[in-house]
């Protein structure tokens, strides 16, 4: 009878272990440490704030984030660079209106993974789904990661949002010709913070 040896018994054992299941784990977004900062520039200037998050889970595979979704509460949005409370509230007025997001109507949007590419140590590449005003476009962006215990937390700078493909046309170059120093951005960005736990 053969002896095994060891070299054989560690190639099998690797390749067993290549075709393990990872292991899966659920977070739950904490709605009330993870936020989303906004900025929406215009010729003459730009208005920033923040808009909360109604809901979330990520899930990880051997701890990288392998999908998720999260819901937006677009009723939450806020105001940061405005001290003025009238016109602090005129803006927000106009940003819940039809012209902007429609809150009576469409109160979240939502944003869904289609595909997590892990890009290096804590980065991955991120693709999804983000519906606003019910109309639903892809979006891709890089985002960093952190597992520490029983929390993972993921961010993501600077992500670019064409408002017009979510028909938000008001003010827009892009339909306005004639618009001039009142003209509006097409992009707004985002910083995406989120915090969740198992």
């Amino acid at each position: 009878m053969k002896k095994i040896s060891l070299l054989t018994i560690g190639l099998a054992a690797t390749v067993l272990s290549a075709f393990a299941p990872a292991k899966t784990e659920t977070y739950k977004i904490d709605t009330q440490k993870s936020n989303i900062e906004w900025t929406g520039k215009k010729v003459l200037g730009q208005h920033n704030g923040e808009i909360k998050l109604a809901s979330g889970t990520i899930v990880t595979e051997d701890n990288v984030p392998a999908k998720g979704s999260f819901a937006i509460n677009m009723a939450s949005i806020s105001n940061k660079d405005l001290t003025d409370d009238d016109s602090k509230g005129k803006l927000l007025g106009h940003l819940k209106s039809e012209d902007f997001f429609g809150v009576d109507k469409h109160p979240q949007a939502q944003f869904v993974t289609t595909k997590i590419t892990k890009t290096g140590n804590g980065a991955i590449s991120v693709a999804g789904n983000l519906t606003i005003k019910g109309i639903t476009n892809a979006v891709s962006f890089p985002a960093t990661y952190t597992v520490s215990g029983n929390t993972l937390t993921a961010k993501a700078a600077n992500v670019k949002v064409d408002r017009t493909k979510y028909n938000i046309k008001y003010a827009s170059k892009s339909f306005f010709d004639t618009i001039g120093d009142k003209a509006i951005d097409d992009e707004f960005t985002l910083n995406i913070t989120l915090v969740a736990t198992k």
